[in-house]
């Protein structure tokens, strides 16, 4: 390996930024430049790089954030962005990186956990990271309780819209977690990365309810990606507003909230997104799963 020199939490140098986005851009086509020149490269997302002179060669980012699950709050660390520049890989760094996190930061958390894809299953578990099995949550939409003989008006967000965006930022900063039993707090950053990377044909205004929602209808399904609130709200009650004639089933991306016992659980078993936990995550709950909004 060659003499490389490794950094971290260098939000405020625009060289290494430049050069850990060209990386990004090049492994994930990912472009974090509109996000971090909007100010949401925060102090709760760290990167850890590898630089060769001064360009970033491979990555590993920590984000913080609270875990909330069944009232009680655990602070926990997600990797993700773990990337290598083509020409530097068969060296060890990620794994080095890896274990830098592993030792500098893991005392400071209740767990560490990570996403990863099909082609790494097998890297992790060598840093002591647990697979963990989460679950697919729907619900046919004849078994919805809440029902409402006048739908309110869903107003189509536009993040390129300054008063649009408004609107999102101080959402993004007020949220409540999206479920009671199993939902993030802290995570101001990686939600407006889903506003604006990921879902920004995906964002809608309800106001009837006073809630963001990020959704889809694809032939008879509807996907509910997140629900963004400052105060609980009766999920039944959003989801009645977004239904229509042709929707047969509701596929929730998050553990949702509701007593509603019509909704089905079943194990993910193939999926892009495995999680891995380090030390293994004991939830009291059968079936779970993290919002996908909350996976860095």
């Amino acid at each position: 390996m060659g003499e490389y020199r490794l950094i971290s939490d260098y939000k405020h140098i625009e060289t290494y930024k430049e050069s850990f986005n060209d990386l990004a851009k090049q492994i994930f086509q990912l472009d974090f430049k509109e996000w971090d020149n909007k100010g949401f490269w925060n102090a709760n997302y760290v990167c850890y790089s590898y630089l060769d002179g001064e360009q970033v060669i491979a990555n590993a980012s920590a984000s913080k954030m609270l875990v909330t699950c069944n009232g009680k709050e655990y602070k926990a660390l997600q990797i993700g962005t773990v990337m290598t520049h083509p020409a530097y890989r068969n060296q060890g760094l990620a794994a080095k990186l890896m274990n830098h996190i592993l030792e500098t930061r893991e005392k400071e958390y209740d767990f560490i956990y990570l996403y990863a894809n099909d082609t790494v299953l097998d890297f992790y578990p060598k840093f002591g990271f647990e697979r963990a099995l989460e679950s697919s949550f729907r619900l046919l939409a004849s078994d919805l309780k809440k029902q409402v003989g006048q739908k309110s008006v869903l107003r189509k967000l536009d993040v390129d819209n300054e008063a649009d965006f408004n609107i999102m930022k101080e959402f993004a900063a007020k949220r409540i977690p999206v479920s009671s039993r199993l939902g993030v707090k802290d995570s101001e950053h990686l939600l407006m990365f889903y506003f604006l990377l990921v879902f920004r044909d995906a964002i809608y205004y309800l106001e009837e309810e006073d809630v963001i929602v990020l959704f889809e209808r694809e032939d008879d399904q509807l996907r509910v990606f997140d629900l963004v609130s400052k105060e609980p709200v009766d999920i039944e009650a959003v989801i009645s507003h977004l239904v229509t004639a042709e929707t047969s089933n509701i596929q929730f991306h998050f553990m949702p909230d509701s007593e509603n016992k019509k909704i089905q659980s079943a194990w993910m078993t193939t999926t892009d997104d495995v999680l891995f936990v380090r030390p293994s995550l004991k939830i009291e709950a059968e079936h779970f799963r993290f919002p996908l909004t909350s996976h860095a």
